[in-house]
């Protein structure tokens, strides 16, 4: 929280002529969502709803917390209605009880939302609104049925019939490249010259627009037509790297994906635009024939910190525990002595990503997103990421996660069915040789078993222990 929004806050809560007039503003809004939600005609109701959004958008953080209060309360399903709906569809299940249910249900925000929509710049403001209460969830759990009616709606919205994919290179639009700069949350573009890098012949952009907000990419996704799938991102981030003829390579590597906009967090967005760029990069390169990501292990060194107690405790782990005290410093990776250092770290972090759980799911959230999409498991590499933010979350590990059209599908539904984990031979030998793996099977209570896999990994003599070059 900003410092002058805790201060205002704290003049609200104190000052009760304050508190009168942040109500009587979020009211006001409130009462032109109400009339919006009375009007039938389509001109009038435009008017109405840019009206209402305009009200809003001039509401400052007190007072948006009172119109969020108040659109909780007030827009939310009758309990009672609901209960009769529900009562007469169990007495008598026949389509008309079932219709009545489903309005019984179905929140007023929802339609109040599909009305606001019809102002100029609606879905837009709607976004943005989205983005305010998911900021807010965290003091204000009750907002949560506001997000949930939002989502529900973009998912509609936003679906893949809306979308239309567009390639961004350096003659695109200055705003469309500037937003490129603005989002990229992977790995930061740090100037034009950087992002022209990104966009060269041996390299490929691809975003995700939506008509209700031209301009505006909604996620984006950034390729490196290579020779081999890469083990290091270094390479593909320096400026200086010559251009390599595309029509050479044979793998495509996304090494970037990044969502635009905070409101539509959650929306899935990234599994269809992978997809589609498998798809588009085969038709322009028959040579390409693998498709694989460069992608960080966000949760790793958070994972390492909580498990150091049972580390200790696990089959040479005293000794493990010692090694990692090399991981101190912001220099660590720099020193030779390191083979030690990656025996230890590898294991531990294939152990991680196939074992290591939240809820039914795998813990590392890029994990979830790719496995999810139905990618494989595929390799572990060392010192791939020495950037300050690679070395503070990932310990400067990177995975390919392998992306075969032909298992995609096959692969993602044994995910949602199951949660298995599809990852190659060589993966899983390493995570065996981690002391937490060998704890529990001396205790018999041996994790479940990620999902074998019968096909070669990639033809590369360096599997699974790959040393950055």
């Amino acid at each position: 929280m900003q410092p002058s929004s805790f201060l205002k806050r704290l003049i609200v809560s104190v000052n009760p002529s304050e508190r009168s007039r942040v109500h009587r503003r979020a009211k006001k809004a409130i009462e032109l969502c109400r009339a919006l939600m009375s009007e039938r005609g389509e001109v009038s109701g435009a008017a109405l709803a840019r009206e209402a959004l305009s009200a809003y958008d001039g509401l400052s953080e007190a007072e948006a917390e009172s119109f969020f209060a108040l659109l909780e309360s007030d827009f939310s399903p009758d309990p009672r209605q609901v209960i009769r709906a529900a009562d007469g569809y169990r007495d008598y299940p026949s389509q008309e009880n079932l219709n009545a249910l489903q309005r019984a249900v179905e929140p007023p925000r929802q339609e109040l939302f599909r009305r606001l929509n019809m102002a100029p710049g609606g879905t837009a403001a709607l976004v943005a609104m989205r983005h305010r209460v998911l900021r807010g969830i965290e003091l204000h759990p009750e907002w949560s049925s506001i997000a949930a009616d939002l989502g529900h709606l973009f998912t509609s919205w936003f679906n893949r019939g809306f979308l239309t994919l567009e390639r961004i290179d350096w003659h695109t639009a200055a705003m469309v490249l500037e937003k490129l700069i603005q989002y990229e949350a992977v790995h930061e573009i740090g100037s034009w010259k950087d992002l022209r890098r990104r966009l060269e012949a041996d390299r490929r952009c691809f975003a995700f627009f939506h008509p209700a907000l031209p301009g505006q990419p909604i996620i984006f996704i950034e390729v490196a037509l290579t020779k081999g799938i890469s083990t290091s991102v270094q390479p593909l981030l320096d400026l200086e790297s010559p251009v390599s003829a595309p029509e050479s390579a044979d793998s495509a590597v996304f090494y970037s994906i990044t969502s635009c906009q905070d409101g539509l967090r959650g929306i899935p967005f990234g599994n269809l635009l992978i997809k589609q760029v498998v798809h588009q990069l085969g038709r322009e390169f028959p040579r390409i024939t693998h498709f694989a990501t460069l992608s960080p292990v966000p949760g790793f060194r958070p994972w390492l910190a909580s498990v150091a107690d049972s580390l200790h405790e696990a089959p040479g782990g005293r000794e493990v525990t010692e090694t990692l005290k090399q991981l101190q410093g912001d220099d660590w990776f720099k020193r030779k002595d390191m083979e030690r250092l990656q025996s230890v770290l590898m294991p531990l972090c294939a152990y991680y990503l196939l074992y290591t759980k939240q809820g039914v799911e795998p813990a590392d959230r890029v994990a979830r997103f790719h496995l999810g999409n139905g990618a494989q498991l595929e390799r572990i590499n060392w010192l791939a990421d020495v950037s300050t933010r690679g070395l503070h979350h990932s310990a400067g590990l990177m995975v390919n996660y392998l992306y075969r059209p032909g298992d995609v599908e096959a692969n993602h539904e044994s995910y949602v069915r199951e949660h298995s984990v599809v990852a190659s031979r060589q993966l899983k030998r390493l995570a065996r040789d981690c002391p937490l793996f060998q704890r529990q099977e001396i205790a018999h209570t041996r994790p479940k078993m990620a999902v074998e896999i019968d096909k070669p990994a990639i033809r590369d003599e360096h599997l699974t222990l790959t040393r950055a070059k």
